[in-house]
């Protein structure tokens, strides 16, 4: 089982914390159209065959194009691959761009799960990090998709925005109950070097959240997703019963996958590889039919450090025995025994065979994924 990643990197503006590969270019939407079709046809080897379980269209703003644009790609994609009529077809998608009528043209085509960044309900704040939406566009967008017959819907919401508050990240959260959706993604901001946010509180024009109160919102985003039925099978990610993100599930397992378009990663299994991340010289890489990525061989300690990191994110936890049984017993012993003093301070703990870390260790899972890191 595999899965497909088409990279989408067009939006209308670009969000002040975002550092993703991504153009305000619609301009070149069917040149790039044109290259993802020819990329799928030049790397249909790349699965060894391996049958589909999910699509994903990521951006970037998937929802720009337009129903012919997604077509074309399906086309191709049912044309080379074999698809399992179970799989699982997701789009991100701007709430504003959710518009009946976007929704009735989409309509034919076989998505069966929306993820719709609304980030914050909060006008104040998405204005601050640069969104094109508010937020009655943001609740009048998952109201769309539900009347227009998406039954699997997840929204990405941001905690610890400039000046956000404990108590304002609560209504927030309240806000997101009440739209009765299936999958809540929700992430601590991160000040990416570089970025439009970045540079503001660098010039001190911004008041940060500390990270106490970051603490505090983590735990809060916990305990309310607990009370309103939604497991927390990953660091950022909640699910009601039955609606884990497949897609997202396959990367945290080590499944392969294709990646399409500027900037998009594969994985097979042994090596990751990522397209060159300007749509001008991935364009006219695949006209003219040369190299348009970057490859890397993954060594034995790569792979053990990987599995470990994404392992350990999940609900499902390090299976020792399959590390083991993966990477040999000498790996084994070196996580088992970094892993003990945060086992001892309750930080993480091993039952059944399974590695999982504690709500303590979750805070600071950043420094124990780097002492089990192996170089």
């Amino acid at each position: 089982m595999a899965g497909i990643y088409i990279h989408i990197p067009f939006c209308k503006k670009r969000c002040t914390y975002c550092d993703f590969y991504t153009e305000v270019a619609p301009q070149f939407i069917p040149t790039i159209i044109d290259s993802i079709v020819k990329e799928l046809y030049f790397r249909r080897k790349y699965l060894n065959d391996a049958l589909i379980h999910t699509i994903y269209f990521g951006g970037g703003t998937p929802s720009i194009l337009k129903e012919v644009d997604f077509e074309r790609i399906f086309d191709t994609i049912y044309d080379i691959y074999t698809v399992a009529d179970s799989a699982e077809i997701t789009f991100e998608a701007n709430p504003d761009d959710l518009t009946p009528d976007f929704l009735k043209s989409i309509h034919s085509l076989p998505f069966n799960r929306i993820s719709i960044g609304i980030q914050s309900f909060d006008d104040t704040d998405l204005k601050r990090i640069n969104r094109r939406h508010t937020g009655i566009q943001a609740k009048e967008a998952v109201k769309a998709a539900q009347e227009a017959g998406f039954s699997n819907i997840s929204i990405d919401l941001i905690y610890g925005l400039p000046f956000q508050t404990l108590a304002a990240w609560e209504q927030q959260l309240d806000q997101a109950f009440q739209l009765q959706v299936q999958h809540i993604s929700a992430y601590g901001l991160t000040y990416e070097e570089g970025t439009v946010l970045w540079k503001q509180r660098e010039e001190g024009k911004l008041e940060t959240v500390g990270e106490e109160t970051m603490i505090k919102m983590y735990e809060l985003l916990v305990r309310k997703m607990n009370e309103n039925g939604f497991e927390a099978y990953e660091i950022s990610n909640f699910a009601q019963k039955g609606y884990r993100s497949r897609h997202n599930t396959s990367y945290w397992k080590q499944q392969p996958y294709i990646g399409v378009g500027p900037s998009a990663h594969s994985y097979d299994g042994v090596s990751r590889q990522w397209n060159i991340s300007s749509m001008t010289k991935y364009a006219k890489a695949i006209t003219d039919q040369t190299i348009f990525f970057e490859r890397e061989e993954l060594s034995l300690n790569d792979r053990y450090n990987d599995f470990v990191m994404v392992s350990l994110r999940t609900s499902d936890g390090l299976d020792i025995e399959l590390l083991e049984e993966t990477f040999g017993s000498e790996l084994k012993s070196y996580c088992l025994k970094n892993i003990k003093p945060f086992i001892d301070t309750q930080k993480a703990y091993f039952s059944d065979g399974i590695l999982r870390l504690t709500a303590d260790g979750i805070q600071i899972s950043n420094l124990i994924l780097i002492e089990l890191m192996s170089v």
